[in-house]
């Protein structure tokens, strides 16, 4: 994948994202999903505008990490909580909180750092086995549960659709997340969709997509 294309891949993503922004209404954040992807390709879509970046990998985080300037690091693979030592206070968003325990090594993390760390939760919309997340049904608890501690703080949800998912697996996101940022205002990020759905994913109110290959094209 040469710059040009890659030029070419984020324009033709954000004519996109424009027009299913004005059907939806919200402003849209795109995050470069770079697993990987060499530093010097994701510098460039830095350069681009794409200012956001997301890494599957605490190594592959921490390897591109002093190489791309000026990228705001999210971090939106499975953690371990015995990896999160590496993100917390150094990340701009973990994304991929799916238990309370992890939840609480996050916030331990934190309070000795002296920062506050933002994350999403990561919800399991359809049950799948192959995917990790907490489950739809015992996602409110969760929520629950992180947002009474102190030195986390919960922004909103994240989730990986089915391929083959239909509309109502997006609406029950969408209705998760409108309950539980009634009253809370730092609530306020819904990441759900990829290169292959984020225009049905924003027009049911997904305000954050995750672009790899739409992007940087098919990965090796």
């Amino acid at each position: 994948m040469t710059t040009d294309e890659i030029k070419r891949n984020i324009d033709c993503a954000i004519e996109r994202i424009d027009r299913a922004q004005c059907d939806s209404g919200r402003p849209v954040t795109v995050v470069a999903a770079t697993k990987t992807v060499p530093a010097e390709l994701i510098d460039f879509a830095v350069g681009c505008g794409i200012k956001n970046v997301g890494e599957n990998r605490v190594q592959e985080y921490l390897a591109k990490r002093d190489a791309v300037a000026d990228a705001v690091w999210h971090f939106i693979g499975t953690l371990q909580s015995n990896k999160a030592k590496y993100l917390v206070g150094n990340i701009a968003l973990i994304q991929s909180v799916n238990s309370i325990s992890l939840a609480r090594e996050i916030d331990r993390l934190a309070a000795r750092r002296g920062v506050c760390q933002d994350v999403l939760v990561e919800v399991n919309v359809a049950g799948e086995s192959s995917k990790t997340g907490v489950s739809y049904g015992q996602a409110a608890e969760l929520i629950e549960s992180v947002c009474e501690l102190e030195n986390v703080r919960l922004r909103g949800l994240m989730a990986v659709p089915p391929r083959d998912a239909d509309d109502g697996v997006y609406k029950r996101l969408s209705s998760l997340y409108e309950a539980a940022r009634r009253n809370r205002p730092d609530f306020d990020i819904l990441s759900v969709g990829m290169s292959a759905d984020y225009e049905r994913a924003i027009a049911f109110g997904s305000n954050m997509v995750r672009l790899g290959s739409a992007i940087f094209g098919p990965r090796a």
